[in-house]
């Protein structure tokens, strides 16, 4: 036992040494420092957190099977590690087809190079205000809400779970449409830019589960399409009226209506900047007409 473990340090320093290191490797270094980072920080949000615990600690068994010379163990290894590759592929479509629309979104991607959109504001302050004074409105009687304001990320395939309303937004009608015993009072309402476009949606509910047990299937729903998008969500809690808050998967509670209302100025995105690339150039002429 004592050779083989000889043997396998002898081999990994071995194969160790020591290249030049230029730029371009520590740029290198950094990028990959940056991903693994940012996918295990994604990992522990998700079930995978589980399973990736569980890989672990199938490596730990196959280091000390190679170790011990437990060929059955080693053999069984060699011979399912392809199956077990594709089978997690499949088990984790789903966060991979996240992680792939994250790359995409304009914070990920888009803010270095050129193919930032010309931004706008995505609602009016009319449309701010009016939501502001539905939510309240709304916490003050106790009246269950969920409202999803759009952002980059288009929500066609969740507005199409609902009834269409396509209507201007006004707090009148955000809390007709909650009210108990109507209609549509159940689900979610998504407002796209100026326009309330569906009631009753269905959104994800959250898989995270190191969220408050106490948190219900409203909360849940709010933080599950905020995993999934860019969206802003407002809940507003039927049982005790508190408001919160759901974006990038992470809950903000008992929010105030200043909270709020920076929160959905953030959204609304009145200050546009170039995007990166553009914003460098940008700034180097400006620099080269000042000395001119």
């Amino acid at each position: 036992m004592w050779y083989k473990i000889q043997h396998f340090f002898q081999n990994f320093f071995s194969r160790v040494a020591l290249p030049q290191i230029r730029v371009t490797d520590i740029l290198e270094i950094l990028i990959l420092a940056f991903l693994i980072y940012k996918i295990i920080k994604w990992i522990k949000k998700t079930r995978a957190w589980i399973i990736f615990k569980g890989l672990a600690v199938l490596l730990v068994v196959w280091i000390a099977a190679y170790l011990l010379d437990f060929n059955v163990i080693l053999w069984i290894f060699a011979n399912t590690i392809t199956v077990g590759i594709t089978a997690i592929i499949i088990l984790f479509q789903p966060e991979f087809r996240q992680v792939l629309e994250n790359l995409g979104q304009k914070y990920s991607v888009n803010r270095f190079t050129f193919l930032k959109d010309n931004e706008k504001e995505n609602f009016t302050d009319k449309t701010l205000d009016e939501i502001i004074r539905a939510t309240f409105e709304l916490a003050r009687n106790k009246t269950g809400a969920l409202i999803v304001i759009e952002q980059d990320v288009m929500l066609n395939e969740y507005i199409k779970t609902g009834i269409d309303i396509d209507a201007v937004v006004s707090s009148q009608l955000l809390i007709n449409i909650f009210e108990h015993n109507t209609p549509l009072h159940d689900g979610a309402v998504i407002i796209r830019n100026d326009r309330i476009t569906s009631a009753t949606c269905y959104l994800p509910l959250s898989t995270n589960l190191k969220l408050p047990k106490e948190l219900g299937t409203r909360h849940r729903a709010g933080i599950g399409l905020s995993e999934n998008s860019d969206a802003f969500v407002i809940i507003v809690s039927e049982e005790t009226g508190r408001v919160s808050i759901a974006q990038d998967g992470e809950l903000t509670r008992n929010a105030g209506s200043e909270q709020l209302r920076n929160k959905l100025l953030a959204a609304q995105r009145k200050v546009v900047e170039p995007a990166g690339i553009i914003k460098l150039f940008s700034k180097l002429k400006k620099e080269k007409e000042a000395k001119s």
